[in-house]
């Protein structure tokens, strides 16, 4: 009778065998991190132009156009960004109050781009500055950023 119970425990531990973590559960779906949700994806033949504005006491209450040529693309306010889908090739983004500031980018299909405003003291008014950042820029300024809307939207 004891062999038998021994047998019988030996064909039941056969069938509960430990499953290695990675069988036991399904494999995780990565979830897009929230800044990824925010600006989204170059679209097909595009590439993508993130302008972001860190909050920051110097300046927080001017907020600046950001221009390409004539065209007024969105504004920069304290804590804001806003983002582009734009052709692959040069575009030169000019902000502007007393003094005029352009920032010159060529841009391929596919890829996304960071510039980073800020305002910088003036004599009679503050000067709005455009700089190239990356996505590390933008990730340590995103737990204060609100999205605006683009002008031409």
């Amino acid at each position: 009778m004891k062999s038998f119970n021994i047998a019988l425990m030996l064909a039941a531990s056969a069938f509960m065998a430990p499953v290695s973590a990675q069988e036991a559960a399904p494999a995780a779906v990565t979830a897009p991190d929230a800044v990824s949700v925010a600006i989204g994806a170059p679209e097909a033949g595009k590439a993508l132009v993130v302008f972001f504005r860190p909050s920051a006491f110097k300046g927080a209450a001017i907020g600046f156009i950001v221009r390409e040529g004539e065209t007024e693309l969105g504004k920069l306010r304290n804590g804001n960004f806003f983002t582009l889908q734009v052709a692959p090739g040069k575009h030169d983004y000019t902000v502007h109050s007393e003094a005029k500031d352009v920032t010159t980018i060529e841009a391929e299909e596919g890829e996304t781009y960071f510039l980073s405003g800020e305002i910088n003291m003036g004599f009679m008014a503050g000067r709005p500055n455009l700089s190239p950042s990356d996505l590390e820029g933008f990730k340590a300024a995103f737990p204060k950023l609100k999205k605006s809307k683009p002008l031409e939207d």
